[in-house]
């Protein structure tokens, strides 16, 4: 089977605990890869970590001949930890994310009280500009700042393949929240009409998916002109202020994402965790919030 020398070869691996989807995308002239959005597997309940996930798709690059060099994040994640760092210790890759992780490390940095966290993403190699190109292999990558869901969500455009993070959900799923600390739905709504603006051809590669009600099976591309005519969210004819309305009721009915509170903490630190303690253990953060009368249970 052959395959087209100036489009890249895309892995999808879904991670059903999370419903995350990381990719592994080539360069097929030089085998030249990055990895987007690895996860980390972290069991909650046991506190206990494990690399299994991000073993796959290095195992499959070992496989395909590739040399991984970027571990790339759309965004710091709030569902689920990084395997950034354990991609760059087996591979040498760089951690790269948008320059406005900045921005979410003020944000949350009181809120863990986290004093070891600097705010000028020094943890991350490399801070990403709107616009700002790069190479992977013989490819450009292209960054597109695409904020709403955080301040500091970017896609990553390669050829006709665009890497959305949780900007955009499958047509029959809609559309990211936008309620986070940052987080703002009029900015997504803009974001959103960005990649729209695309031609109708390109491919859009989701970060997350959860089988809209009538659907049996995960899937995770789409192209922009499915997206324009069957997006539940954000279709033709959807104004800036519907959707705004729309999304902002919508997400007064969500729950905090199980993993938010260990993930954020993670995340914005390039998914490294706080540092051992005396006793040799790391430890993750949880702020309690008394709310009413709780104080005098």
């Amino acid at each position: 089977m052959t395959h087209d020398l100036d489009a890249p070869i895309i892995h999808a691996f879904f991670d059903e605990p999370t419903n995350t989807v990381s990719y592994l995308v080539a360069d097929p002239r030089t085998k030249e890869a990055a990895i987007i959005d690895p996860v980390l597997d972290y069991d909650h309940r046991a506190g206990t970590v494990t690399t299994d996930s991000v073993e796959a798709i290095l195992a499959r690059a070992l496989e395909e001949g590739y040399r991984v060099v970027w571990a790339l994040e759309t965004h710091a994640h709030a569902d689920h930890l990084s395997g950034a760092p354990y991609v760059k210790a087996k591979t040498g890759a760089k951690i790269g994310i948008g320059e406005h992780i900045k921005e979410v490390q003020r944000i949350f940095r009181p809120v863990f009280n986290a004093t070891d966290l600097k705010t000028d993403g020094s943890d991350f190699d490399h801070l990403f500009a709107d616009g700002e190109t790069f190479p992977l292999g013989a490819l450009e990558v292209k960054v597109l700042y695409v904020p709403g869901h955080t301040p500091a969500d970017v896609a990553f455009q390669i050829a006709d393949a665009v890497f959305v993070g949780d900007t955009l959900f499958m047509p029959d799923y809609g559309t990211a929240r936008a309620d986070f600390p940052g987080g703002d739905a009029r900015r997504l709504y803009a974001s959103i009409q960005r990649l729209l603006a695309l031609p109708p051809q390109t491919r859009l590669f989701m970060c997350h998916d959860y089988k809209a009600p009538g659907r049996d099976h995960y899937a995770w591309e789409t192209t922009v002109a499915e997206q324009r005519a069957a997006n539940r969210h954000v279709h033709e004819g959807v104004g800036e202020e519907e959707f705004v309305a729309m999304r902002t009721a919508r997400d007064a009915t969500l729950a905090a994402p199980v993993l938010l509170l260990p993930s954020i903490q993670v995340n914005i630190r390039a998914g490294r965790f706080p540092a051992k303690e005396a006793n040799g253990v790391h430890y993750l953060t949880i702020p309690v919030t008394f709310k009413k009368d709780a104080h005098a249970a």
